[in-house]
């Protein structure tokens, strides 16, 4: 909301909010109120997550959750169906009921000109990617899974299987890549920004959900490794599993004068859109705002 608040122009998107753990009904209000608020500039991103986390974390329920998330998204547009007043709360799926909706608790219309919020999805494996192929607006890649070969080999394929499936086009899902990077505005603060993006990989990675990149470069051993350690408690050395080999391999790195060319280099040909973290020193600002100017011009 603050930084709907604080542009005009900015368009905000969550990415991606948890939907298993959300009521559709309180997603739809929340949605709405914040494109309300900023005259459509808001994006709805929902996710997954994996079943520790949802069930052990938030003590939810994670069984089918493909279905789930699309009878949650199915749920939430019928909602906002309703609040246009286009038709009656009835909505049922394997997963939701929703049908009471009374004038007291109904929100006012959107504004003259402002349409529903657009629907994004993220996630890594092939069943989720196909769903947003057949019902989502946009697709978000996650952190571990970005690589160009990824994007090539198994998402963008993924995202035609299931636009085709309902008679869309690949090109009516917009790709972004939410990609780790490793940036500074010196090679010493690249260096130091390496051992960061280690540590965070080696911790992402021992999850099986993100495997998928690891398949692709025969590197599948290393999930188990990293697993291994974490039931060991070893949590301190799970950094030394990843190679200076599969840093570089993975993870885009630059200087914020050479971020557009680098950025142009790994997904010019395979994404719409990518994600870059605002810069940990707020010195550096400059140099981003001069770099996506860069991009944008491309």
């Amino acid at each position: 909301m603050a930084a709907l608040q604080a542009t005009r122009t900015l368009t905000v998107r969550t990415s991606v909010a948890l939907a298993l753990v959300r009521s559709p009904m309180a997603v739809a209000y929340s949605a709405w109120d914040l494109a309300a608020m900023s005259d459509g500039r808001f994006q709805l991103g929902l996710g997954t997550q994996i079943r520790p986390h949802i069930e052990r974390r938030f003590g939810a329920q994670f069984d089918n959750p493909v279905q789930r998330l699309s009878d949650h998204i199915g749920a939430v547009q019928a909602c906002w169906r309703a609040f246009d007043g286009l038709e009656k709360l009835d909505y049922h799926s394997e997963h939701y009921t929703l049908n009471l909706l009374t004038p007291n608790f109904t929100p006012d219309p959107l504004p003259v000109g402002v349409a529903r919020p657009t629907i994004w999805m993220g996630g890594v494996n092939k069943n989720i990617v196909e769903l947003a192929g057949r019902i989502a607006s946009g697709f978000v890649t996650h952190p571990t899974n970005s690589h160009p070969r990824y994007l090539s080999e198994l998402c963008r394929p993924g995202l035609e299987v299931g636009a085709h499936q309902v008679g869309r086009s690949v090109d009516d899902v917009e790709l972004v890549v939410g990609t780790q990077w490793i940036l500074g505005r010196t090679q010493d603060d690249l260096d130091e920004r390496r051992e960061h993006n280690r540590r965070l990989l080696a911790f992402l990675y021992s999850t099986p959900a993100y495997e998928r990149t690891l398949d692709l470069f025969g590197w599948t051993d290393l999930a188990t490794q990293l697993r291994s350690l974490i039931r060991d408690q070893r949590w301190d050395d799970l950094s030394d599993v990843i190679s200076d080999e599969m840093l570089d391999t993975l993870v885009p790195q630059a200087t914020y004068e050479h971020l557009a060319d680098v950025a142009m280099e790994w997904f010019g040909e395979l994404a719409d859109g990518i994600l870059v973290a605002p810069p940990p020193n707020s010195d550096n600002d400059d140099l981003l705002r001069r770099a996506i100017q860069e991009l944008r011009s491309r």
